[in-house]
């Protein structure tokens, strides 16, 4: 087995368990600390969660994927990179810190000025990992981020628990985001020593730039607009409707984000490395695709036929509407992972450029189907949002197929059998067992019955469409 092999199916091994895990026990936290709050905390935090990421787009200012693609990083790459991430994030914390009583204003809740103030926090910490955290993945050493996330993760959740259990409310939330942050950045630095040997360099600072601010660009729009839904929901609704539609959100996007998340860490240097090669990054794009698609779909529709159980049994009837949410954005969720794969490639092919006007096009859609979508109520707004990944699908795919020659047809040829066997797979599944009373039997029974059509109609007919010829060889 070859050297990048090796550490790709390493990288794989050890981002699935660090992503997984992770994912696992925050969403079975926020769920515990769901019941224990209710929607009204998820809602103040809610609020913020715009000027919280944007403020950490400027931090990490597209820089760790311009160090990534970068083949001749130096030292002086580094040191630029630091100085400018904790630059930028103390001028985005003291920005955010002053504005917080204009953001409370504009929500009408007060207690949201100290909550800022506090939260704004982890910006100041995002920017001592930067680099380290962009070292380790430039080695594809996925196992110490794992090992990280995952003490990480634990440490914040007990604090998160026990915050509540003592009726913290609201700070519960705030300070396992917090919590999370500190741990993380301490042993990033313990596990990971780095300190800069020179001074910031000019010239580094223009070629990172020169590729970073094209990505931060498309990341800034794309973070925007993802979280406007939040800022609408938050000003024209009460704060218990925004803490209803976060959680579905959030809930919806865990599995997606996560197996992608996975895929695209490992992948993204992989294919960086073979970007000259024209054929082996054709195959592997092609792979990725169908892995993604196999993996995703059932997980998705999975959670969407399952949803009002499951919300029922834990979450309780204070969360009743977010079942019927949550099952409107798992549909929309099931195609993002295509979507994110075709913005990678053009990333890896230095073509931020072109996706930044990708996304321009794209967020207008977004606001007309907003502005059509927001008088009619929060299920028409996930009905919205479930439009837009798919039109997004559509037009990224067109614009990559196009420069990687797995033109949109070939790349619906590969995913849309997929698709359908598993919407087949999973209606099945919960019409069979859909009059059992126990929540519990109508859970097991769909997921067991889907996932037996699942697997036995992939066997057939994925081997009959010969999809599975797509191989990676590298």
């Amino acid at each position: 087995m070859s050297s990048l092999k090796q550490k790709t199916v390493n990288g794989i091994k050890w981002s699935a368990i660090e992503r997984i895990v992770t994912q696992a026990v925050q969403l079975i936290i926020m769920l515990i600390l769901g019941r224990m709050l209710g929607p009204n905390a998820f809602g103040l935090v809610g609020m913020l969660a715009i000027f919280i990421a944007i403020s950490q787009n400027f931090v990490e200012g597209g820089f760790s994927s311009a160090l990534i693609r970068k083949q001749d990083r130096s030292e002086a790459d580094y040191a630029t990179t630091l100085y400018f991430s904790t630059a930028v994030g103390s001028v985005c914390y003291l920005i955010l810190f002053f504005s917080a009583p204009y953001i409370s204003y504009f929500y009408q809740q007060p207690e949201l000025i100290i909550l800022t103030r506090v939260l704004g926090i982890n910006i100041l910490l995002s920017s001592f990992a930067v680099v380290q955290r962009t070292r380790l993945t430039v080695l594809m050493d996925f196992k110490t981020q794992a090992i990280i996330s995952l003490i990480s993760v634990i440490c914040s959740s007990m604090i998160a628990l026990f915050l509540a259990y003592k009726q913290y409310g609201v700070w519960a939330l705030i300070f396992q985001s917090l919590s999370f942050n500190v741990i993380n950045v301490v042993l990033l630095n313990i596990a990971n020593p780095w300190k800069p040997k020179c001074g910031f360099s000019k010239s580094s600072f223009d070629v990172l730039f020169g590729f970073g601010s094209k990505v931060l660009a498309a990341s800034l729009i794309g973070t925007f607009f993802d979280n406007l839904y939040k800022i609408i929901i938050g000003k024209l609704f009460v704060s218990a409707d925004l803490g209803i539609f976060s959680l579905a959100r959030t809930i919806s996007s865990v599995p997606s984000v996560t197996v992608i998340s996975i895929i695209q860490r490992v992948t993204y240097p992989m294919f960086c490395s073979i970007q000259n090669d024209e054929d082996r990054l054709k195959l592997a794009y092609k792979k990725t695709m169908l892995i993604s698609s196999l993996i995703v779909f059932p997980l998705m529709f999975g959670l969407a036929v399952i949803s009002k159980p499951i919300v029922s049994i834990v979450l309780g009837d204070q969360w009743e509407s977010t079942s019927n949410l949550l099952f409107i954005l798992c549909i929309g969720a099931m195609i993002y992972p295509i979507k994110a794969i075709n913005s990678n490639f053009l990333y890896v092919k230095g073509l931020p450029d072109k996706i930044l006007k990708l996304e321009i096009i794209t967020r207008i859609i977004t606001l007309v189907i907003l502005a059509i979508s927001v008088s009619f109520g929060l299920e028409y707004i996930c009905i919205g949002i479930s439009i837009d990944a798919y039109l997004s699908f559509f037009i990224y795919g067109y614009v990559s197929g196009k420069i990687s020659r797995v033109f949109l047809t070939e790349q619906i040829k590969i995913i849309l059998p997929i698709f359908i066997i598993t919407i087949i797979s999973g209606l099945l599944g919960e019409y069979i067992f859909s009059s059992y009373e126990s929540y519990i039997v109508n859970i097991l029974g769909a997921l067991l019955v889907s996932l037996i059509v699942y697997l036995t109609s992939v066997f057939f007919i994925v081997n009959k469409l010969k999809l599975t010829s797509i191989s990676l060889r590298i």
